[in-house]
C-alpha cells in the first residue's frame, strides 16, 4: 500500500520502541505531521580546529572518534554522598574534546564507560564549557555507531551509520518530548521522506514560480536535511508563504461575503442628536478624532457591516470618537451598545458618557427621544450586580428603542436582553473578551450590525489580525491637551532590596504634595486573582515556557493592611477589587474621583476608564506578573490632568530574563504601538485564530506575524489575484480544500465572529 502524507504514522515508524513518544508525546499521527514537524533551529557541526572562535554556553554539534574513557568517583557537594562521572576524550578533526557524564550510579557509570569505549565513533549535541582549561561538553546527547557484525544491534548500528552519513554542516534542532532525541527524529523524518508518495502541492505551480518558492517535496527536503542557512530560509519562506496564503484566502471570502450580507446603513437624518452634541462640545476636536469621525460616518452609510479596529493612545479620545459614531446610528433611529470588560469601567463609561451629553441624555421619566422641545436619548446601564427590579426599566426601555445608548458588561448578552434595533456595537478593550461573547451580543440584532472595537495598545492578537487585513483600521496618534508626560522607572529590588523603603517615601511626598496616588497588586488576597486574569507567561528562544521561583505576589487585602499600619500610617488609603460589593466599589471610585482618599490600592479593576485628574503617581507590585498592554494601560490612569505623571515598576525579575526585557520596554518608552510589538515579539501568536480543532495545519504553525510581514503582504497579493478571478477557487482544487479545512476550523470560528 502507497504512504502518502495522510498515512498513519505508525506505517513508517513501525514497531519503533519510539512509536508512542511520537504520537502521545508530540502529538504527531500521520506521515504529513512528521514531515510538518520542523525543526525548531540549527546547530552548525563544529570544527574543532576552530576551538580558540568557541563561546561558553555555545550549543555544538560533534562527529568524533573516543580516544578513551574513565569512571572517576568524587563527593556531590550538594547530597554529601559518592557519586561517579565518565571522563571521555574525544578526537574530532584535528582537536580534542573532553566529555563529561555525571551519574549517582557506579553501575550506570560503568555501563557508559563501555558504550564510549575507545575507536566507539558518534555524534555529540552539548554545551559548551570549559574545565580545566580544556573545552568539554557536560552530559551531551549522543548517538553512537555500533558494531555491524553484531547481530543483536546490527540494524540499529546500520541505521545509526546512515544518520550520519547524512549529517552536514547543519544539524536539526527539533521539539522533543521526554525520551525522544533529535536522531531518533531524524531517523523517522530522513525514511518518511524517502518512502512517502503522492506529495502533492497545493500551491499551484505558476502561483509558485511568481512568487518564487520550492515545490513541496524540495520544500521538505530542504527543510530537513539543508546543506547551507539557504536552503533553510528558501524552505521556511515557502511555509510561511503556504500557510499566509491560505489565511489570506479565508479572510477574502470572509471580506467578500460580509459585503455581500448587507446591513441598514446609518446615514443620520431622523434626529439631529449629532448635530447638538457637537455644537455643546467646549473644544475643538483635533484633526485625528475629525479625520476617524468621517471614517467612521462613511462606513455607518455603508450598506454592509463595518468591521473596525479603533486604536489609541490612552487618553487619546476613542470615547468621544465612539460616542459620535454611536449619535450617528440613534440619529439614524437605531440603537448602539458599548460592551466593558468590568463594572467599574461600565459605570466609568456610563458616567462620563451621561456627563458628555450633558442635557442630550434623558433621565428618569423624562421620556424618550423627544423630551419637551429638545431630543434626548436614554443612555442605559446594565451590570450583572443590578437587581430584577433594577433591570427592569432599562430592560423595558432597550426593548423599546427609547434607549439609544445601552452601556453594560457581560450582562447585556443575556438571553433576556433584547434590542429595538441594534446599529452599531462598541467592543472596549476586545482582548477581554471571548469570541463567543462578541458574537452573542452581534446575533442580537436583526440585520448584522456594525462593529468597532477599541484598544488603547494593540495586544498581539489585534496588532496580527490589522496585519492579516481582517479589520479595517483606524489610528489616534494625536493626544489631546492636558495630558502630561509619563516617567515611568524599574525598581528593581533584586539589585536594590533596600528601594521599596524609598518608593513609600516617594508616595508620601506625593500625597503631601495634595496629589493621588495608585498602588496596584497582582492579587486580591493570598494568592486569589481578579476573574478572567492570569499571570503573563514567558517562553524562552525555542518556545519553551520559563519559569520562575514560586514566590508570595503582592495582594490588594495583605499590602493594604502592611501600608496602613507602616509606612502609609496616617494617610486616607482605600482598597479596591473585584470581589467587593457593587456599592462599596462604587463608592470608593468616588471617594477616589473626589479627592477624599489619597492613596487607593487595587487590582486591574482600574485598568481602563478610570480618570482621575489629581492622581499622579502610579505604584505596580511584582510588574513582571503583568504584560506589556496590561503595564501601558494602567500607567495611562496618571498624568490625565496636565500634572507630570510618575510610575513605578516594582518587580524581582532578574536581568536577562524576558520578564525584565518587558519591564525594561515599558519603562524606555510610552509608545504604545512600539510596545505592542514588544508584546507580540514575547508573546507570539498562539492565539491569533484560536487553537484549531480539526488539523495541526489550520492554525499558525510557521509564520510569525512581525518577522514576516512582508511575506503576508505578498500572500495577500497572491490571495486577492485568486479570488479575483474565481472565488470558489475552481481552478487551484487543493488549495481550495485547505480553505474550507481552515473555514471549519475552530480557528474560522474565530475569523467568523471576531
Amino acid at each position: 500500500m502507497a504512504i502518502t502524507l495522510e498515512s498513519p504514522i505508525e506505517s513508517v515508524l513501525g514497531n519503533s520502541k519510539h512509536a508512542t513518544k511520537f504520537t502521545k508525546g508530540l502529538g504527531l499521527r500521520t506521515v504529513g505531521d512528521l514531515l510538518y514537524h520542523f525543526p525548531r533551529r540549527y546547530l552548525r557541526t563544529a570544527d574543532l580546529s576552530q576551538t580558540p572562535q568557541l563561546h561558553e554556553g555555545e550549543m555544538l554539534t560533534v562527529l568524533g572518534e573516543v580516544v578513551r574513557s574513565v569512571v572517576r568517583q568524587h563527593t556531590d557537594r550538594r547530597t554529601g554522598r559518592p557519586a561517579f562521572r565518565v571522563e571521555t576524550q574525544l578526537k574530532a578533526g584535528t582537536a580534542d574534546l573532553q566529555l563529561t557524564f555525571f551519574s549517582k550510579s557506579q553501575r550506570i557509570a560503568e555501563w557508559r564507560r563501555g558504550v564510549l569505549a575507545p575507536g566507539t565513533r558518534g555524534v555529540f549535541v552539548g554545551k559548551a564549557g570549559s574545565f580545566r582549561g580544556e573545552w568539554q561538553l557536560a552530559n551531551p546527547q549522543m548517538v553512537v555507531f555500533g558494531d555491524p557484525s553484531d547481530s543483536e544491534n546490527a540494524a540499529e548500528a546500520a541505521d545509526n551509520q546512515m544518520a550520519v552519513e547524512e549529517l552536514t554542516e547543519l544539524f536539526p534542532i527539533y521539539p522533543l518530548t521526554a525520551g525522544l532525541q533529535h536522531w531518533d527524529v531524524m531517523r523517522a523524518v530522513r525514511f518518511a521522506r524517502q518512502v512517502v508518495e503522492d506529495v502533492t502541492d497545493v500551491l499551484p505551480e505558476q502561483l509558485r514560480e511568481t512568487y518564487d518558492v520550492p515545490g513541496l517535496r524540495d520544500a521538505l527536503d530542504l527543510i530537513h536535511a539543508p546543506h547551507e542557512l539557504n536552503d533553510v530560509q528558501r524552505a521556511q519562506h515557502r511555509f510561511r508563504f503556504e500557510e499566509a496564503v491560505g489565511l489570506q484566502l479565508v479572510l477574502g471570502r470572509r471580506r467578500r461575503a460580509l459585503q455581500a450580507l448587507g446591513t441598514t446603513a446609518r446615514t443620520g437624518g431622523v434626529h439631529h442628536l449629532l448635530e447638538a452634541f457637537d455644537e455643546r462640545l467646549p473644544f475643538t476636536l483635533t484633526k485625528g478624532q475629525q479625520q476617524i469621525g468621517e471614517e467612521l460616518e462613511t462606513a455607518l452609510a455603508q450598506p454592509h457591516p463595518m468591521n473596525r479596529l479603533l486604536q489609541g493612545e490612552v487618553g487619546s479620545g476613542k470615547t468621544l470618537v465612539a460616542l459620535r459614531a454611536m449619535l450617528k446610528v440613534v440619529d439614524s433611529g437605531g440603537q448602539a451598545a458599548l460592551l466593558a470588560p468590568t463594572e467599574v469601567l461600565a459605570q466609568q463609561h456610563h458616567r462620563s458618557i451621561t456627563a458628555m451629553l450633558s442635557d442630550l441624555a434623558a433621565s428618569g421619566m423624562a421620556g424618550g427621544l423627544f423630551a419637551g422641545d429638545q431630543e434626548q436619548t436614554h443612555v442605559e446601564l446594565l451590570t450583572g450586580s443590578m437587581t430584577k427590579t433594577q433591570r427592569k426599566g432599562p430592560l423595558s426601555r432597550i426593548a423599546t428603542g427609547e434607549a439609544g445608548i445601552v452601556v453594560g458588561t457581560h450582562a447585556l448578552l443575556q438571553d433576556q436582553v433584547m434590542f429595538d434595533d441594534l446599529g452599531l456595537v462598541v467592543v472596549d478593550e476586545q482582548h477581554r473578551f471571548g469570541v463567543e461573547q462578541r458574537a452573542a451580543l452581534t446575533d442580537k440584532a436583526g440585520t448584522p450590525p456594525h462593529l468597532l472595537v477599541m484598544t488603547a495598545t494593540p495586544i498581539p492578537r489585534t496588532v496580527a489580525m490589522t496585519v492579516f487585513g481582517d479589520l479595517e483600521v483606524s489610528t489616534l496618534t494625536e493626544l489631546p491637551a492636558g495630558r502630561a508626560e509619563i516617567q515611568t522607572n524599574l525598581v528593581s529590588l533584586v539589585d536594590h532590596p533596600g528601594w521599596i523603603t524609598r518608593v513609600w517615601e516617594r508616595v508620601r511626598e506625593e500625597v503631601e504634595k495634595g496629589h493621588q496616588v495608585y498602588v496596584v497588586a497582582p492579587r486580591i488576597s493570598g494568592d486569589e486573582s481578579e476573574q478572567g486574569e492570569s499571570d503573563q507567561r514567558d517562553f524562552d528562544a525555542d518556545g519553551n515556557e520559563v519559569t520562575s521561583a514560586k514566590v508570595q505576589l503582592s495582594a490588594v487585602d495583605e499590602v493594604t493592611e502592611e501600608l496602613t499600619s507602616g509606612p502609609l500610617h496616617g494617610l486616607r488609603v482605600a482598597k479596591l477589587h473585584g470581589k467587593l460589593p457593587a456599592e462599596e466599589k462604587e463608592r470608593t471610585m468616588s471617594a477616589f474621583a473626589a479627592g477624599d482618599i489619597d492613596v487607593l490600592i487595587a487590582t486591574t479593576v482600574i485598568e481602563v476608564g478610570v480618570d482621575v485628574p489629581n492622581a499622579t503617581t502610579m505604584v505596580i507590585l511584582d510588574a513582571d506578573r503583568f504584560g506589556v498592554s496590561q503595564l501601558h494601560q494602567l500607567r495611562g490612569r496618571v498624568g490625565r490632568g496636565g500634572l507630570h505623571g510618575l510610575c513605578l515598576l516594582v518587580s524581582h525579575a532578574e536581568a536577562g530574563t524576558p520578564a525584565r526585557t518587558r519591564l525594561d520596554a515599558v519603562a524606555g518608552t510610552t509608545d504604545g504601538f512600539a510596545l505592542s510589538r514588544v508584546d507580540l515579539d514575547q508573546r507570539r501568536e498562539g492565539d491569533v485564530l484560536g487553537a484549531s480543532q480539526s488539523g495541526r495545519r489550520s492554525s499558525l504553525e510557521s509564520l510569525r506575524v512581525l518577522r514576516d510581514e512582508e511575506t503576508i503582504l505578498q500572500a495577500r497579493e497572491a490571495a486577492e489575484s485568486l479570488l479575483e478571478k474565481d472565488v470558489e477557487l475552481a481552478s487551484a482544487p487543493l488549495l481550495a480544500e485547505r480553505v474550507a479545512e481552515i473555514e471549519e476550523s475552530a480557528s474560522a470560528d474565530y475569523l467568523e465572529k471576531s
